[in-house]
């Protein structure tokens, strides 16, 4: 299959356009800058760079040409609406040009159920529509609505390989200024995933589309930890060794806000269907393996 990857120099978008390159696909990653180091480091992984601004469309509508499937892993902050939406308008038009059908990978996250109240979320859990990041859940039912194929994936916690933007990455480099803050509710617990588990959930999707066309899966691994053990953990590893500052959620922000109750999910869905496990268990098995990788990632 030839796959356009949207996000492709992301956290999550960097780890999954080369797993589906080294599953065979010809895949593409969107990039405004092709020359960027993040950009060669998809031409290793045996990814085609290609140039673009998610949000102006006629810098990407000529790469939708020819291709299979569409995979969007990112979210535009200045239009996290509006930019997918003219996403799906976009595959739609590409598809009454040339007749080519495509599949739609679209990615959300355990973050936008918001406060359910409900002990093990999955699939079929109602979000919470007071939810910050509840428009999302709302994108899901237009794409449905679309008629477009499509697969939609809502990733636990992410992390693994270079961080970037998770919350690991944050905890660690908190940790090498001597400044560690806890936000919000101290009991809370999150599922994880490790982003190359995340990947293979990818893989899977796109090695036969047709059969989970519709499908929403949950990607998570089976840990139930306390988000404030896991930050021990990772500040620990870092070499902190004093007090965590116990701040609200609102001192952190909207994205603490949004993240302040418990998000655990199941993923049995996708073990069943996809065949689908994480090979890692948790990110308390080997975190100095983590940080590691974290601290070579930085910029020298």
């Amino acid at each position: 299959m030839k796959i356009l990857v949207f996000g492709a120099t992301g956290y999550a978008g960097s780890h999954l356009a080369p797993a589906l390159a080294r599953a065979g696909h010809t895949v593409l990653g969107l990039t405004r800058n092709p020359d960027s180091p993040a950009a060669r480091q998809l031409t290793i992984g045996e990814v085609t760079p290609v140039q673009g601004n998610f949000s102006d469309p006629d810098t990407w509508r000529a790469h939708l040409d020819g291709v299979d499937a569409v995979v969007h892993s990112m979210m535009d902050p200045a239009e996290p609406y509006e930019g997918d939406r003219r996403l799906f308008a976009e595959v739609v038009a590409a598809q009454e040009r040339d007749g080519r059908k495509r599949h739609v990978v679209f990615t959300t996250g355990i973050s936008c159920y918001g406060r359910t109240g409900v002990a093990l979320m999955d699939e079929n859990t109602p979000g919470n529509p007071e939810s910050f990041l509840s428009f999302r859940f709302q994108l899901e039912k237009e794409l449905a609505a679309s008629g477009l194929s499509h697969t939609i994936v809502r990733p636990g916690f992410m992390y693994g390989g270079a961080g970037t933007t998770s919350m690991s990455a944050q905890w660690f480099a908190a940790a090498e200024e001597g400044k560690p803050v806890f936000y919000g509710d101290p009991e809370k617990q999150w599922s994880w995933v490790h982003i190359d588990d995340l990947a293979e959930a990818y893989v899977r999707i796109l090695a036969h589309p047709a059969a989970v066309d519709g499908e929403t899966f949950v990607i998570a691994d089976d840990q139930r930890l306390r988000v404030l053990d896991v930050m021990k953990v990772a500040i620990g590893v870092a070499g902190y060794t004093g007090e965590i500052t116990m701040e609200s959620a609102e001192a952190g922000g909207v994205l603490q806000v949004t993240a302040d109750q418990n998000e655990l999910v199941s993923s049995a869905k996708a073990r069943r269907i996809l065949g689908w496990t994480p090979n890692h268990a948790s990110f308390t098995d080997a975190p100095e393996v983590h940080y590691r990788a974290w601290k070579a990632a930085r910029p020298a």
